[in-house]
């Protein structure tokens, strides 16, 4: 299954934003893929600082449990200063329709 979605960096941090996830940690693309994501992709629309994410995963209901792992809450509060947030440190983020794919 393909899951797109957009996100947002704060103003002045869009290189930060890309050096972290350059240093992605081990563990972290561990977990990535432990819960099922492959072909992970961020892309950022530098004029407005929204982030295009597409991921494929296995189980959407595996993949939602994701959120919930240690290593993913400390990358929420890790990132929590570069980006969007909500209370939680979680990004606000909004699922995108799939309209066209092709292999």
């Amino acid at each position: 299954m393909i899951k797109t979605f957009k996100m947002k960096v704060k103003e002045g941090q869009e290189e930060e934003y890309e050096r972290r996830h350059n240093l992605l940690w081990p563990e972290m693309a561990d977990m990535i893929h432990e819960y099922g994501g492959r072909n992970y992709t961020i892309s950022l629309d530098t004029e407005t600082r929204t982030l295009y994410g597409y991921i494929e995963v296995e189980d959407e209901a595996r993949w939602a449990e994701s959120s919930d792992t240690p290593v993913n809450r400390k990358w929420w509060d890790f990132m929590a200063d570069v980006m969007e947030t909500n209370p939680d440190n979680s990004p606000v983020s909004n699922d995108l329709k799939v309209v066209f794919h092709l292999d």
